[in-house]
């Protein structure tokens, strides 16, 4: 299956720091192949047979940001 890309929109973020404590909690997830953090947004690319979305949402909640739908 191809990867997917998208998008997710974090409220909450305002500097560098938030950004590496979204992409600290990212990297824990086995198989996420890219991610590019930025204040108030992550791109990602995964393999959706291989990472659940919810798992990628729980890390941003995690990290202690929401995720806007």
């Amino acid at each position: 299956m191809d990867n997917v890309k998208k998008t997710y929109t974090i409220s909450g973020m305002s500097c560098q720091h938030c950004v590496m404590a979204v992409k600290k909690e990212l990297a824990k997830l086995e198989n996420l192949d890219a991610a590019e953090v930025r204040i108030g947004a992550a791109d990602v690319e995964y393999d959706p047979t291989r990472v659940d979305e919810a798992a990628i949402r729980a890390a941003i909640i995690e990290a202690g940001y929401a995720v806007v739908e």
